[in-house]
C-alpha cells in the first residue's frame, strides 16, 4: 500500500516546487504604500530610491587589489608554518 502512495508524493512534492518557483515577480522594487523610504542620510536632501539602496558600499565588495606574479619568486621564511605535531 505504501508503495502506491510514493508516485503521487513525489508529483505533488515537485508540482508544489515548479508552482513555487513560477510565482517570483520581476519588476522594479517600490516601497508600499504604507511604507515610506528611509530618511536621507545627514547632509542629504534626498532620500535614497530603491537602486541606491541596493548598492554595495566599497567595504562590502572591494576591488582585487591582488597583483599577479609575472616570475617565481623564492618565498619569505614564514616562522608559522610548522610541521605538524
Amino acid at each position: 500500500m505504501a508503495t502506491s502512495i510514493k508516485p503521487f508524493l513525489v508529483l505533488g512534492v515537485s508540482g508544489l516546487g515548479l508552482a513555487l518557483a513560477s510565482c517570483g515577480a520581476q519588476a522594479p522594487l517600490q516601497p508600499l504604500a504604507s511604507n515610506e523610504r528611509p530618511v536621507a542620510p545627514y547632509g542629504e536632501v534626498d532620500k535614497p530610491d530603491a537602486e541606491q539602496l541596493l548598492e554595495l558600499p566599497t567595504l562590502a565588495a572591494p576591488e582585487r587589489s591582488v597583483e599577479l606574479r609575472r616570475r617565481s619568486e623564492e618565498r619569505e621564511d614564514d616562522p608559522f608554518d610548522l610541521p605538524p605535531d
